[in-house]
């Protein structure tokens, strides 16, 4: 049975924890009845889950951290790890100190206040967010807490100058860059990177088997990055995108031309190995859209440009997010509302030819022939 007690001035509560071991607990100087009772309760609260420790016991929020990164070795992509490696170490400064159940969610919204004040990109400051809560997941399911913080806190949202950092071709540009490049190779890279939206690790570990010639289709299977070849990252990433009969006829065309290698790459380099993706875009990428009088923008940007070209012309969301490879068509609506026209009066007249065609209709000519004629 716990209970509190004052011994020398101050509040000390003893009881039981989950393991049936007794404990005490001193509380500070001037402490009140009132607020023992309380902090008695908490205690009690903790007990009945099972996430009591003793504050000795109480891991850090840097040790806690070290060990999710052990526990997620095994199950991550090499460079994926070292990627939440970074972040642990570079970002989590405020809280390494810190008893892991000390960070609370209003922390968690200071942190990502202060990160924002600083500047950070809001893409790179969501991602850090997802491995500080799996970090706090990883504690309550070791009972070191009782429930995550960082599912509580309100996620940072784009401000207007974020959402025009996304830049976008128009259809002139896009002719007036593929014009400028000369290499067929490049020329077709470029061609296939904005009429599929593919990610630049994509398109650098096609291969020619990956080809449908019958659907007219690639096949996403794997990506190129940092010198190797992986699997796509999630089965949404893993997707079949069409492609149009030019785009079609400009892959069979550099097929012929192609270098072939025991790789079997649609774009290798010159011994027949993956193309080195700095390199393409320093020597060819940058140059023709310099040479074509165009903005810098980056690569990918051109993934960019394919989305919000589909949207414009009104294609189905559900379909746009299928080919994009997002996990949802929300995904694809959060990254690419803005980027949506205002208006669309082709819209507008189809609803009316919806509703009105027929007898309808035909009462609204004949209520307008009447208001013509009597007027």
């Amino acid at each position: 049975m716990a209970c509190i007690t004052k011994r020398r001035d101050r509040w000390v509560i003893d009881f039981y924890d989950q393991f049936g071991q007794r404990q005490r607990k001193t509380l500070p100087l001037n402490t009140t009845k009132t607020r023992a009772r309380e902090e008695l309760r908490a205690i009690e609260e903790m007990v009945a889950k099972g996430t009591f420790l003793h504050e000795k016991k109480t891991p850090l929020f840097s040790q806690v951290a070290i060990d999710w990164l052990e526990y997620k070795k095994p199950n991550l992509r090499e460079t994926t790890w070292e990627v939440c490696k970074g972040q642990v170490k570079n970002h989590f400064s405020d809280f390494d100190n810190l008893k892991i159940n000390r960070i609370t969610t209003a922390a968690i919204e200071k942190f990502i206040n202060t990160r924002r004040k600083q500047g950070i990109n809001i893409y790179t400051l969501r991602k850090i967010l997802v491995t500080l809560g799996q970090i706090m997941a990883y504690a309550v399911r070791h009972k070191y807490i009782d429930y995550n913080p960082v599912r509580e806190a309100e996620r940072p949202r784009e401000s207007g100058a974020e959402l025009k950092g996304i830049k976008v071709l128009t259809p002139q540009e896009i002719q007036a860059f593929l014009n400028a490049v000369t290499d067929q190779k490049y020329k077709t890279l470029f061609m296939l990177a904005v009429m599929s939206g593919a990610r630049q690790g994509e398109l650098l570990g096609l291969k020619w088997s990956d080809l449908d010639l019958i659907n007219n289709q690639i096949n996403i299977q794997r990506t190129f990055t940092k010198g190797r070849f992986f699997d796509t990252k999630t089965r949404y990433s893993r997707r079949k995108i069409d492609l149009g009969p030019m785009v079609m006829l400009e892959l069979k065309k550099w097929k012929l031309a192609c270098l072939k290698s025991d790789l079997d790459l649609i774009f290798p380099n010159e011994a027949g190995g993956p193309t080195n993706y700095s390199n393409m875009v320093q020597r060819y990428y940058r140059k023709a859209l310099k040479d074509a009088g165009i903005s810098q923008i980056r690569f990918h940007d051109l993934r960019h440009t394919y989305c919000s070209l589909l949207l414009s012309q009104g294609e189905n969301v559900k379909y746009i997010q299928t080919q994009m490879g997002h996990s949802s068509p929300t995904v694809t609506l959060n990254v690419y509302a803005h980027l949506m026209k205002g208006e669309n009066q082709e819209a507008a007249c189809r609803l009316e030819n919806t509703i009105f065609e027929g007898t309808g209709h035909n009462l609204v000519t004949n209520e307008k022939k009447e208001l013509t004629v009597n007027g």
